[in-house]
């Protein structure tokens, strides 16, 4: 049986490799065949899904709709190109922008939101906005492990670990993630610093953008505030999160109806949020419980521990930097939600807790993306903003910013996760 499951594990991860417009019916359909093949008892699936990471992620997907749809990111992105006096400070105050509200809103929806002003500058400077644009992809890359909300991996790794808002701040008495991405930034925005230390032209007054709904900026803000109450409630439901976003965002819909009146105002908001990775999610939850009923993530946490020869920093070192190769070339969410029960498996077999090798595989993997154009799913969407704009981007091109700013992000990380959590 054993062997079973893991042929259809294998056959399942080539899948997701070789056909990526179809990850969430592989998904789905592995988990099929792990029930009929009799590895995972049926009554067990719905319990199996973790529906408040399935429901916090859709919710926040359709307030952030919302805080799009009201202009108040472009309308942010304005107010900071006023503030800087030529091209270098503006390509890196809108990297750091990106990376900010990446923080809280997914990194595809904040290249989409503020790739368009780089493209604005570059057109007005005629210059290229290759650079600025693939800056930004990365910095949006690299931030949305910092929060709770930030990106999908670290909803897995919150709701896998029991992890709420604010223990992504400060967790059993150490800084948490927050801190170490913010490092990675700092040291990061170095590289770039340098690498458009000669793009000096000044820059002039652009457009400004009306808002005319600050409505969605109230619910996103009170969104993170009710995550982070939610933080200090004991014996909580195990779905409080999902609820919370789930509400927030029907509120807004509700909202939206009364200010527009339009009839297709909830179908076109619901076609916003992405089924496809809520589908691709709820299939590997129960694939990963498959082969973990078939004790194949024992397996792979015994090779681990192998490897290592026992040495906790050793399997650290090869989750991390394993971690970012990998999720070079495939996406980091299928394997982030594979490795979390591996990564637990591996700390008890060490008598450690785990939170050293979760918070080094969420920088890993998340960080990793930005080796290549194809390693994240906001760095193909800023190829894609390229391509239509009649700019054709090779990974040679793509990889002389995002190499350098990588490495400098993972290795500050890093070195900051061992000795805070070692």
């Amino acid at each position: 049986m054993k062997f079973v499951a893991l042929g259809i594990f294998l056959l399942t991860y080539i899948l997701l490799l070789a056909l990526p417009k179809y990850r969430a019916y592989i998904a789905i359909g592995s988990a099929v065949l792990f029930i009929v093949a009799g590895i995972l008892p049926i009554n067990k699936v719905f319990i199996l899904v973790d529906w408040n990471v399935i429901l916090m992620l859709a919710g926040t997907m359709g307030v952030v709709y919302l805080f799009i749809e009201s202009k108040m990111p472009a309308k942010l992105a304005d107010l900071i190109i006023q503030k800087t006096p030529n091209v270098k400070w503006a390509i890196i105050s809108l990297a750091l922008f990106a990376g900010v509200i990446s923080a809280f809103i997914d990194n595809v929806a904040t290249v989409l939101m503020v790739a368009p002003v780089a493209l604005n500058i570059a057109k007005k400077l005629k210059i290229s906005p290759v650079p600025s644009i693939i800056a930004i992809a990365v910095s949006s890359n690299l931030q949305g492990a910092a929060t709770l909300v930030g990106d999908t991996t670290s909803i897995l790794l919150g709701g896998y670990a029991g992890l709420d808002f604010l223990d992504f701040f400060w967790f059993n008495g150490r800084p948490g993630i927050f801190w170490v991405v913010e490092a990675g930034a700092l040291i990061s925005t170095l590289v770039l610093m340098y690498i458009f230390r000669k793009n000096k032209q000044p820059i002039s007054t652009m457009e400004k953008t009306v808002v005319k709904d600050y409505f969605p900026t109230i619910l996103l803000i009170s969104l993170i505030i009710l995550l982070i109450l939610a933080s200090f409630i004991p014996d909580k439901l195990a779905i409080t999160n999902g609820i919370i976003c789930m509400a927030l965002f029907t509120i807004g819909l509700a909202a939206h109806y009364v200010k527009t009146k339009k009839k297709d105002v909830f179908l076109v908001a619901l076609k916003e949020i992405d089924y496809f990775t809520l589908l691709l999610l709820a299939g590997l939850f129960i694939v990963i419980a498959s082969i973990s009923e078939a004790g194949i993530i024992q397996d792979i946490s015994n090779l681990f521990v192998t490897l290592s020869g026992d040495n906790l920093f050793i399997v650290y070192t090869l989750i991390v930097w394993g971690s970012v190769v990998l999720s070079a070339f495939i996406d980091n969410i299928p394997y982030v939600a594979t490795m979390l029960p591996v990564v637990t498996s591996i700390s008890a077999a060490f008598g450690v807790a785990p939170y050293i090798l979760y918070f080094g595989l969420l920088s890993g993997a998340t960080l990793g993306g930005n080796l290549t154009p194809i390693g994240a799913s906001a760095n193909i969407t800023a190829l894609g903003i390229l391509k239509k704009a009649g700019y054709d981007v090779s990974a040679k091109e793509f990889m002389k910013i995002g190499v350098p700013f990588t490495l400098a992000a993972v290795i500050t990380g890093y070195i900051l996760i061992w000795f805070i959590w070692a």
